[in-house]
């Protein structure tokens, strides 16, 4: 049967999907709406089983807080060319679903999965993209946290994103200072308390060795390192950093003078190919 333009528009506009692509499905269903959606989005799922074992190492990082400033969440959705991730479609399609994640304050990434768009899980939605994109997508990271005030910030190019918490209501300038710190210096923890003893050993570790192939004796090498922690601990602890605005004064410092009562409760970060 001859397919009308106004029935692919139609149907372009339901899916998302191409014209040709659109074109195709209404003619191999004979113009059944119903059976040509289902046929694109069997299309889509043979798309995303065909790529399986492609990398999806490209994508969007977006950061998010809710109305209330009170969650905060980070999304990746993944795709396999810096092409499609530049896409305003592509960005716009993860930032669709960050919202969804945002306004309901889900806690996990099956939890996103299972909202709905039009009717769909976002699962779903996400595969029947894959036919749209024509690549593998991957929905592979999401975070978030809770705390009586939130900040986020999403370095330009949607590649590197952070969240942080504070124990208190803070002025936007100290939480757009605190986000973009985090972004730029990478911290292990937010003071030496809360590093990890699997990372302190793992410094002492490498100290210890740098320190033997410099010639030191292996009891000597060992205290070298631990007396190197100080200054792992003053790059890596978010409250020990230099102020990258400021390098005469830390991070630490620099909430005091703000308030003298507040402080970051946590702070999550993820960058893209790091």
């Amino acid at each position: 049967m001859a397919i009308k333009a106004a029935d692919v528009a139609k149907l372009r506009k339901m899916t998302g999907a191409g014209m040709m692509d659109c074109k195709k499905a209404l003619a191999e269903t004979n113009g059944d709406f119903d059976e040509a959606i289902d046929l694109l989005r069997k299309k889509g799922q043979k798309i995303a089983n065909k790529r399986a074992d492609r990398e999806a190492t490209e994508g969007a990082v977006l950061a998010k807080a809710s109305s209330d400033n009170k969650y905060a969440a980070i999304l990746v959705l993944n795709c396999e060319t810096d092409f499609v991730a530049k896409n305003e479609d592509f960005v716009g399609f993860a930032q669709k679903i960050l919202d969804l994640a945002v306004e309901n304050k889900a806690e996990s990434m099956d939890a996103v999965n299972g909202l709905m768009i039009d009717n769909k899980p976002v699962s779903e939605v996400i595969t029947n993209q894959v036919g749209v994109v024509g690549e593998k997508l991957d929905f592979s990271y999401f975070e978030t946290l809770t705390s009586e005030d939130v900040a986020t910030y999403i370095h330009p190019g949607n590649k590197l994103a952070s969240i942080a918490g504070f124990n208190k209501a803070v002025n936007s300038d100290i939480k757009k200072d605190i986000v973009m710190q985090i972004a730029a210096m990478a911290p292990v923890s937010i003071d030496t308390s809360d590093v990890p003893q699997s990372v302190i050993d793992k410094e002492i570790e490498i100290g210890t060795e740098q320190a033997i192939q410099e010639g030191k004796p292996a009891d000597l090498a060992e205290k070298i390192a631990k007396g190197k922690l100080n200054k792992f601990f003053k790059e890596s602890t978010l409250l020990n950093q230099q102020f990258v605005k400021d390098s005469k004064t830390t991070i630490g410092d620099h909430l005091k003078k703000a308030d003298k009562n507040l402080s970051v409760t946590v702070f999550k970060r993820f960058t893209l190919n790091a």
